[in-house]
């Protein structure tokens, strides 16, 4: 038999969109897997090892996985798809911590190098705020000359301009920065920030939470541990944080099971996870695979690894973290659609503005519009519901639209051109090269 291809996949995927009963797609499966499967679907937890066994599936056991990741995405969630209206600050791209898949970090002398204003950053957030924003995201390189209070002036000039807004801001290896430069221990920086406005912290720098890999990517400038003994103590004064997974460089099955099941752990002990964002790893442009320092560096994950992450997240996750997002501007909008049948129920947020990913050499835009994400949601077939940062439901779009606004900036890629311009099977040749 052939191995299936993207486009078979894809046309997989949507044929799925009525979430048809797994049994049938079970019983095809090899006996390992379905014995997992089966056990999972009765209420066991899918262990490290089991997970890794998923994540080496293909063909008829990866059909039977995604089937089973899509029937328990049904049962914990429903067929919501929600999204939230925010805006990107990235306030530097001045960074000297020479992070190996980033495209993003200049250093101070370089020609677009930028430190945005206090000011700066208060009328974009209240820019943000004018086209329904209810979150804007704060996330920087690491400058050499901030003080030890700038990321508190930038919660302090968002609240002043823009009281209601919610900030969700400073990644871990921010926090660990910043707390640094206070001279305090991350718990009392943390109290300090959200006692000045701070409303819940990005649980990116994650990349793969493994030692080797870390030296590899970050020269492990911030370790594991430290990254979660930041997020405990994040989630311990109050504050709720994203979790993520970046992969398709040089990881691999053994370390996303491992990964997934450290995040399952620290949910257990804190509950302060909102949800699961899986990162593809974005190539073209990033240090770690242009200058090829390191052997078997990978050109990003394949659209099989990316069906396989988030339906394998929905499945070790369950019960514990059961918002789990698709990252448009990393996939693309087509590829985020088709990952709703593979156990996804968030399609993230807004953007307005996206650096660090389009620097690393993504090419699907910065912004898609609330009209544009309702589009995208129905046309999968689900029902578009705008949320919080915290997963509240704000409104939902049973019998109207959002206001249709145009794009904050003009964009290159039409982000729904799929939708009134659909192919016979399969997605467009441009985006099945990006997938």
């Amino acid at each position: 038999m052939n191995a299936m291809t993207d486009r078979d996949w894809l046309d997989f995927l949507a044929a799925r969109r009525n979430g048809d009963d797994p049994s049938a797609l079970l019983s095809a499966a090899s006996a390992p897997v379905r014995f997992i499967l089966s056990r999972h679907l009765e209420g066991a937890e899918i262990s490290r090892d089991e997970g890794r066994v998923l994540f080496e599936a293909d063909g008829e056991d990866l059909k039977a996985v995604v089937a089973t990741a899509d029937h328990v995405r049904r049962e914990r969630v429903g067929d919501v798809v929600s999204f939230v209206v925010t805006r990107n600050i990235n306030f530097t791209n001045v960074c000297y911590m020479g992070c190996r898949f980033c495209g993003f970090a200049k250093r101070r002398e370089e020609e677009g190098a930028e430190l945005l204003s206090m000011d700066e950053v208060a009328r974009r957030a209240d820019v943000a705020r004018q086209r329904g924003a209810t979150e804007v995201c704060i996330q920087g390189g690491l400058h050499p000359d901030l003080t030890d209070h700038h990321y508190l002036d930038i919660l302090a000039a968002i609240k002043a301009r823009v009281p209601e807004m919610h900030i969700h801001a400073f990644s871990p290896f921010e926090i660990w920065y910043g707390s640094k430069k206070r001279r305090q221990a991350a718990a009392d920086y943390l109290r300090e920030l959200k006692a000045a406005g701070l409303g819940s912290i990005p649980g990116t720098a994650a990349e793969i939470l493994d030692t080797d890999v870390r030296r590899q990517l970050t020269r492990n400038k911030l370790s594991a541990q430290a990254w979660v003994e930041i997020v405990r103590a994040a989630h311990g004064v109050g504050l709720r944080s994203t979790s993520t997974m970046m992969y398709g460089h040089v990881d691999g099955p053994g370390h996303w099971a491992a990964h997934i099941d450290l995040l399952r752990s620290i949910q257990k002990e804190t509950g302060g996870f909102t949800e699961f964002v899986p990162l593809g790893f974005v190539h073209s442009e990033a240090p770690l695979y242009m200058e090829h320092e390191i052997p078997g560096v990978r050109a990003g994950a394949t659209l099989v690894e990316h069906i396989k992450v988030h339906a394998i997240a929905r499945l070790m996750l369950a019960g514990w973290i059961d918002n789990i997002q698709v990252s448009w501007v990393k996939l693309g909008p087509q590829t985020g659609q088709a990952l709703l049948a593979a156990g996804a129920n968030d399609f993230g947020g807004t953007l307005m503005d996206e650096s660090i990913s389009r620097s690393a050499g993504a090419s699907f835009g910065e912004e898609i519009t609330a009209a544009e994400m309702v589009s995208i949601i129905r046309d999968a077939g689900r029902e578009p519901v705008r949320r919080s940062t915290l997963y509240v439901p704000l409104e939902r779009y049973v019998d109207h639209d959002p206001v249709a606004l145009p794009p904050l900036k003009a964009r290159a890629y039409d982000p729904i051109r799929f939708l009134r311009n659909r192919p016979q099977a399969g997605c467009d040749n441009e985006e099945l090269a990006h997938a």
